[in-house]
């Protein structure tokens, strides 16, 4: 198997921000990864743009410490990083003003693709839009890219979108959601659509159920008075979840197209049913000798915020109806892990009788750690004396199967930014696709803020509250471990 690094065009990569922890931690090191590999041509630009007043060889040691500090050690090639730092310009910017924006026009190239990043607040991307057409710094062909939160609810994400788009078309904004970036996601699309032994089986005539996990092991920390406003529903569910939910829920799209794809994805979203109260757990982590509580965390003692969430998800059409979705997310877990679980259903009869141990097949596709997918088969358990069953793995973990090349596999920000100087919106957001998930997650937060319920405290270095247990036995189901 040999790895294809296909370069992109000539470009202009403008980062307000550019001085942020976003840039410095993932932005600027995935951008001097995909300039190691020889993807970003001679030529390319990446210009820094904040109201700090550096010079560009300030800028330059600021991206050098990041890239010290955030790419593996066999990744320092000093060549690579010194050329990677002469395409570096910076531009000190008032967002909110006048300041540095003819500056920044004046940089300008015609004949290159421009890209602008808003690795900032959301109550400045109108403030930047508006510049950016006001001073000429855009033409017809630039694209912009905004970083979530995509508004606070409905409303507000209305209102975002009516800003952007007073000053460029759909086609020109680029929402993105660094989980659709990541290699396995975007490998579960080829494992449905390019394999015939999946598809068929991929409906609730098979399948029992589907549960999505997202745990972390880190807690809300300097985070905790943003976060307080927020919660794991606005932060976690409303985005990153309901989109491995849609792309594991919908149909078959007509091509691997931007619009198509984002078609079937906005129907399973308008397909969910409303969930419940009954099919809510909320929590909050409990503090303990490695680090404070949720509560002490944001500062705020009568808080009624959650760190962790799950859901019981219908969603109402043909495929689904009657196999349920679960998913959780939360601060403070046992491990960190994200994966997608299928747990397709028993046989309809069983020949080896109900003391052989037969259990159901269970696809699993991990998103992190140790990025890859597994199936569980049922075979006889080696050894003389009757029929014992036991499960035993298809296992495809990434680095085991693709050896070096699997080093060599971009971050999710790496491939979603290289898209955007490509122009393919395939893994990023439309404007009503975000609209109809706030539409479906408002009733659910303004149920939870209307019954004022405490969340249900957990142990730090749990599986989150025991409530969310229950959610599953009533149902005969369990949550699957998350592994250390």
């Amino acid at each position: 198997m040999v790895s294809r690094v296909i370069p992109v065009e000539q470009f202009d990569l403008i980062i307000f921000g550019g001085t942020g922890d976003l840039a410095k931690r993932k932005i600027l090191p995935g951008l001097y990864r995909r300039f190691l590999s020889g993807q970003i041509p001679e030529g390319s630009r990446i210009i820094g743009a904040a109201r700090s007043e550096h010079g560009v060889e300030e800028f330059r040691d600021i991206v050098r410490s990041a890239i010290a500090e955030h790419v593996a050690p066999d990744k320092h090639d000093d060549d690579a990083i010194s050329g990677f730092l002469n395409s570096l310009e910076y531009v000190t910017i008032d967002a909110l003003g006048t300041g540095g924006w003819k500056e920044l026009a004046a940089l300008m190239r015609p004949s290159v693709v421009r890209a602008f990043y808003f690795s900032v607040g959301p109550s400045l991307f109108g403030a930047i839009a508006e510049r950016l057409k006001k001073y000429k710094v855009t033409d017809d062909e630039s694209r912009i890219v905004v970083e979530k939160p995509f508004g606070h609810d409905l409303p507000t994400a209305k209102a975002l979108n009516e800003t952007l788009s007073r000053h460029f078309t759909e086609q020109q904004i680029y929402r993105i959601d660094h989980y659709l970036g990541k290699e396995t996601v975007q490998n579960l699309m080829a494992v449905r659509f390019a394999n015939m032994l999946f598809e068929p089986l991929w409906n609730a005539r098979n399948i029992d159920h589907i549960q999505i996990t997202v745990a972390e092991t880190v807690g809300v920390g300097g985070r905790g008075e943003y976060y307080d406003k927020s919660g794991a529903i606005r932060d976690m569910v409303q985005n990153h979840l309901m989109q491995l939910l849609c792309l594991i829920a919908m149909e078959p799209p007509y091509a691997f197209d931007p619009d198509a794809l984002r078609d079937e994805k906005l129907k399973v979203i308008r397909a969910l049913e409303p969930v419940e109260p009954d099919d809510i757990v909320r929590g909050q982590y409990l503090g303990d000798d490695e680090g404070p509580s949720y509560l002490e965390d944001c500062g705020n003692p009568s808080s009624l915020t959650e760190s962790y969430v799950a859901l019981k998800v219908r969603v109402s059409n043909w495929r689904w109806k009657g196999a349920p979705f679960y998913l959780r997310t939360g601060k403070r877990m046992r491990a960190r892990s994200s994966e997608i679980a299928i747990v397709f259903k028993d046989p309809p009869h069983s020949i080896f009788g109900d003391q052989a141990g037969q259990n159901p097949n269970v696809l699993v596709i991990r998103l992190q750690p140790n990025e890859g997918m597994n199936l569980t088969v049922t075979i006889k358990e080696p050894g003389p004396g009757g029929i014992r069953l036991i499960e035993v793995p298809l296992d495809m973990t990434f680095k085991e199967a693709l050896g070096a090349e699997a080093d060599d596999i971009p971050d999710a920000y790496e491939r979603l930014i290289m898209d955007v100087i490509r122009g393919n919106q395939t893994l990023f957001m439309r404007g009503d696709e975000v609209e109809a998930a706030w539409a479906w997650t408002d009733p659910i937060i303004a149920q939870v803020e209307d019954r004022a319920n405490r969340p249900k405290p957990y142990e730090p270095g749990s599986s989150g509250p025991e409530e969310s247990l229950i959610l599953m036995h009533r149902d005969g189901r369990r949550w699957r471990e998350v592994k250390v």
